[in-house]
């Protein structure tokens, strides 16, 4: 074809520009009005406990995600840092996501079991205690009480957008927001039952108070265990 032809016409290259970016733009939208979900199905993935989603909560309302980000890019560095890249999957749940563009501290999508309960109640109140470099502010106040209105609506309220919630995990909410930081407390069973892989035990140090300290530390804790890498196929899992 001979190009001058094209290049010397003002119109017709302006023409033919946009009917390349129209197939291209159709190619790219049109498969996302068909397709029941754009996010691969991974084994093991759940919806946040209702302790752990307070402490998602807490998360966001701190601001926690814009020192810290929750997204593991594909690169050698990152991965030998941090861990497995992160996966669609594992935001699938977070509303609004919390993946972050700026790490003045580490990233946190894997930060789950890296610490024990003890180091993140002391690097909460007082960050430079643990870690003396850090510029990170104290976080005292989340040792109060921990305020929720009403639990099941919240849950009710994740049903719309799209969080696969069961009646039963609605109806036992918030039965099961005080029994996972006391392991003593009648149901902490039941919450395993209803929330796989979900830690019960008091987390802020002070079992006879259910403070913002517990369910941040639990939400924490949480992150990135919830997939077992270890049998991860990234194929096999692909849709």
């Amino acid at each position: 074809m001979n190009h001058s032809i094209i290049e010397k016409n003002g119109t017709l290259l302006l023409v033919l520009s946009l009917i390349v970016v129209s197939i291209g733009g159709i190619v790219e939208i049109a498969p996302t009005f068909y397709l029941e979900n754009t996010i691969e199905k991974v084994k093991g993935m759940r919806p946040y406990s209702p302790l752990e989603l307070m402490g998602a909560n807490i998360y966001k309302r701190e601001g926690c995600n814009l020192c810290h980000s929750q997204m593991i890019r594909p690169f050698r560095d990152e991965v030998e840092r941090y861990g497995h890249y992160s996966l669609a999957a594992e935001s699938m749940y977070d509303h609004p996501f919390v993946w972050g563009s700026k790490r003045t501290g580490p990233d946190l999508a894997r930060v789950g079991g890296r610490y024990s309960d003890e180091w993140h109640r002391e690097h909460l109140k007082d960050p430079q205690s643990v870690v003396p470099s850090s510029v990170m502010p104290g976080y005292k106040h989340l040792m109060r009480p921990l305020s929720v209105p009403n639990i099941a609506s919240h849950l009710k309220a994740n049903v719309v957008v799209g969080v696969p919630y069961t009646d039963e995990q609605i109806e036992k909410s918030a039965e099961d927001l005080v029994a996972q930081a006391n392991p003593d407390a009648d149901g902490a069973e039941d919450v395993l039952a209803r929330y796989p892989k979900a830690q019960v035990r008091d987390f802020d140090g002070d079992p006879k108070t259910l403070t913002e300290m517990d369910a941040l530390i639990a939400y924490l804790q949480m992150l990135g265990t919830l997939v077992d890498f270890s049998t991860y196929d990234a194929k096999a899992n692909f849709r």
